[in-house]
């Protein structure tokens, strides 16, 4: 059964922006730890690399906090959401801490896809309800 969908299309010139005033302290506030690391490791290659990974896990984060109606608020933190890629280059999304532990108790699973084209990057989140959830209703 769905729980829930949401969806987000970032600019990449606003996050270019934004990364450009803020400097690497944005990216810190973003991005997981997991993420943290691609990203600097993708920057340094190639810059504009380093820039669609960041929009493109703000976006998912933005979309994956729509589709469980939390908004970026507790427990849905930016941190505590982190959007990997398995070795086949699926995005998986994989969380922490006390998001982990709402999300676990409610029995739900998320899938995210993101994609990129010139100016623009879009994400897309189902959770979906997997397993009866613990401890009664949601």
């Amino acid at each position: 059964m769905i729980y829930g969908i949401g969806t987000d299309l970032c600019d990449l010139r606003r996050m270019a922006q934004t990364l450009e005033r803020r400097g690497e302290r944005f990216a810190e506030r973003v991005l997981g730890p997991a993420e943290l690391r691609v990203f600097r490791a993708r920057r340094a290659r190639h810059p504009a690399r380093g820039l669609r990974f960041l929009a493109t896990r703000f976006s998912a984060k933005e979309a994956f906090s729509k589709a469980i109606g939390l908004g970026i608020r507790t427990p849905m933190t930016w941190s505590a959401c982190e959007i990997l890629n398995e070795p086949s280059g699926k995005p998986v999304v994989r969380l922490g801490g006390a998001l982990a532990d709402w999300f676990t108790a409610r029995g739900l699973v998320a899938h995210v896809s993101v994609t990129d084209e010139s100016d623009y990057v879009a994400a897309f989140v189902v959770v979906e309800v997997a397993t009866q959830p613990q401890g009664g209703a949601p």
